[in-house]
């Protein structure tokens, strides 16, 4: 029985390898530190940032049909990542219940290699295994965390990240909108580079990540992108 549970591994091989699993089911695009309708409001108000300017480069009048149709989409794509990602959750969540259920003996075996790796040993952690082992729920929370490194805390509501992302679509284009029409044309590229700099800047902030290299490359790559287009364009209306 439990050669079959572990696959010839040890215990603790074993929780290495469940691990690795918890930890690809928790990856994602947003990250697992940083709130996820954060994450999806920064990566939607720099990306209407940029297509914003690339849309203007090319045509002016076009910017509405496309503000209305990016919305829908950045916000849409945001809620099915963040319910793919609730679905592989549940999906762990539910082949750990069934582990608890049916191998009783290999998860007590997991938990005394997690815990004895910790520190405990002898009477200690066999007192620490009864008591987790005494409540199934707590037994489940405990494995989900400590054996798959999962953190059910950072697992916010499809909805919630939707409207980050909606929030940042119209962010963005109530900025560079204003910036178009209310100011001369040129601050258009200065809006959106400060879009693009509060974006990267704040995600680096609350990831704890050092904030100027994120917004350098961010805003490098924004305009090597725009930059692209812009000298396309004119190549194609010369040739035209």
């Amino acid at each position: 029985m439990s050669g079959n549970h572990f696959a010839g591994k040890k215990p603790l091989e074993h929780v290495i390898e469940a691990r690795k699993k918890g930890k690809l089911a928790a990856s994602e695009i947003h990250g697992e530190e940083l709130p996820g309708h954060i994450s999806a409001a920064a990566d939607s108000a720099k990306e209407t940032a940029l297509l914003f300017v690339i849309l203007w480069i090319l045509s002016a009048q076009h910017l509405v049909v496309f503000l209305c149709g990016w919305l829908v989409w950045k916000t849409g794509r945001s809620a099915i990542l963040g319910w793919r990602r609730l679905e592989r959750l549940h999906r762990l969540i539910e082949e750990e219940r069934w582990e608890i259920e049916h191998h009783r003996l290999q998860e007590r075996e997991e938990l005394k290699a997690l815990y004895h790796a910790k520190g405990f040993s002898g009477k200690l952690l066999d007192e620490v295994v009864d008591v987790l082992m005494a409540d199934d729920n707590r037994l489940l929370q405990v494995m989900l965390e400590e054996e798959l490194g999962l953190s059910l805390e950072t697992y916010e509501h499809p909805l919630k990240q939707a409207f980050g992302a909606a929030t940042g679509v119209i962010g963005a284009a109530v900025i560079l909108s204003f910036a178009l029409f209310a100011l001369p044309y040129w601050t258009l590229f200065l809006a959106t580079t400060l879009v693009i700099a509060l974006s990267a800047g704040t995600t680096a902030q609350l990831e704890r990540n050092q904030p100027i290299p994120s917004i350098i490359w961010n805003l490098a790559a924004a305009a090597l992108s725009v930059g692209c287009v812009y000298f396309l364009n004119q190549v194609f209306a010369t040739l035209a």
